[in-house]
């Protein structure tokens, strides 16, 4: 199935804004869209799969700082998820169904 234009903006900004409102602003988008757009649900699952992962990967890095190893998990933890939505946002707009490497699909 062909996304439109209007779609892949709107997939690419679930992760775009996400840099300012990291749940708030993309779980909007998603639950206004994600009837409409097949594409758009897509991705927001795809984003709220992605923010769960990378809160348990933080939790446990911070924990971890316990034992000193945390210190080096956590800033690459952040440079992923940095990453990660930088591509996502990419891949969503170019009308790719991308699938975030790392993440739980804990929302189907």
């Amino acid at each position: 199935m062909e996304s439109t234009k209007d779609e892949r903006l709107l997939a690419a900004f679930i992760y775009i804004i996400s840099f300012f409102t990291v749940f708030i602003g993309p779980l909007i988008i998603w639950l206004i869209k994600k009837d409409d757009s097949e594409y758009i649900d897509f991705h927001g699952k795809e984003y709220m799969n992605f923010l769960i992962s990378y809160f348990v990967y933080g939790l446990i890095s911070s924990l971890l700082m316990l034992v000193l190893v945390g210190f080096i998990l956590a800033p690459i933890v952040g440079l992923l998820a940095f990453i990660f939505t930088i591509l996502g946002a990419i891949k969503a707009y170019e009308g790719e169904r991308y699938r975030i490497p790392t993440v739980f699909r804990i929302i189907k």
